[in-house]
């Protein structure tokens, strides 16, 4: 079945102001788009219907990777490939950006559309064909999730791999609409519901993510049944800092593709705090950071075999953070490992 794509008119702006007018003019008809990697396949299946596509390619201040006062600014228009193949960009982010997708894809997409991902499902992502035949979901207008028909919620996933590791790294983000200016951190943009995945409100534009240039080791493994295109069914991020005899004095732990929005493993932080990583330390917080990982049946790969993983990719990520320097300096991607 060849699926085509709805008619919408295609604005493309020059400034956020005039993407912010745009946006002001059209209301919730509007949607923005920065590679259209997700958006546009999502519009085929008609998933989502807007009228008018704001595209925020054409915006310079949206591109762009450059320190600032001990931080890296990276622009929402940024694309992955700049991302990946980066000198400035903590190597972590380069190594999480170039597991996306494809080549051709990461040349395409952006760091705002990887932030913003919609969550997805099995159940979901499908024809509107298929949809129809089968039911639909909460998510698609139904009455009923069903990946947990006797519930009352949408357990669509979030599949950012940017999102894991910006959260880590205790990142943030600039958010601008017509109502002005706001900056918040990376963790307050997800809510833990597949249809309200987010806090940020439909007309405000991610301008820029904000991570420390330095300080923290950081590390990203990611779960997925090939070793390219696949989005993530389970994801890990961690950050760390140790003092001058190796114990550790703060402590990230970020688990993706489990839930409807990243997770911080927050007792198997405290857990790691003052001590040194032995073989003992990790595999204690690994334990009790998989305790928060009960994924559904609505990824490619059974909830079960997510769940063996947890404390698995938690200790790969755990132990290649003494050993890093500031950051993680591989670029190799994560990604392969099954």
């Amino acid at each position: 079945m060849t699926l085509t794509l709805p008619a919408f008119e295609y604005v493309v702006p020059d400034t956020i102001e005039d993407a912010i007018r745009v946006l002001a003019k059209r209301g919730a008809s509007a949607s923005l788009v920065g590679g259209g990697t997700d958006m546009l396949p999502k519009m085929k299946r008609r998933q989502t219907r807007p009228t008018v596509l704001v595209s925020l390619s054409e915006i310079p201040e949206m591109r762009g990777i450059r320190l600032e006062d001990g931080h890296c600014i990276i622009g929402g228009s940024t694309s992955l490939t700049d991302i990946a193949t980066s000198t400035v960009a903590p190597p972590v982010l380069a190594t999480a950006a170039a597991a996306i997708a494809s080549p051709q894809i990461r040349n395409t997409a952006t760091l705002g559309g990887n932030l913003c991902l919609d969550t997805r499902c099995t159940y979901l992502d499908m024809s509107e064909a298929w949809r129809t035949a089968n039911g639909h979901c909460l998510k698609d207008g139904g009455d009923v999730c069903w990946v947990a028909p006797r519930g009352d919620r949408c357990w669509a996933v979030s599949s950012s791999d940017l999102a894991p590791v910006a959260i880590a790294l205790d990142g943030s983000v600039r958010l601008v609409s017509r109502r002005g200016e706001r900056v918040i951190g990376v963790e307050e943009l997800y809510g833990n519901d597949g249809i309200a995945g987010q806090t940020r409100e439909y007309d405000e534009i991610l301008v820029a993510l904000t991570v420390p240039a330095a300080g923290m080791t950081a590390s990203y493994h990611k779960l997925r049944r090939r070793g390219s295109i696949d989005f993530p069914i389970m994801s890990v991020a961690a950050a760390a800092r140790f003092d001058s005899e190796g114990a550790c004095t703060t402590a990230r732990i970020v688990l993706g593709a489990v839930a409807s929005a990243p997770i911080r493993a927050t007792e198997a932080e405290h857990a790691l705090v003052g001590r040194r990583f032995t073989e003992e330390v990790i595999a204690e917080a690994a334990a009790l950071a998989a305790q928060l990982v009960r994924p559904q049946n609505n990824t490619d790969l059974g909830s079960r075999y997510r769940r063996w993983m947890a404390p698995v990719f938690v200790a790969r990520a755990l132990r290649d953070l003494p050993a890093t320097g500031e950051h993680n300096p591989s670029n190799t991607p994560r990604g392969d490992e099954r």
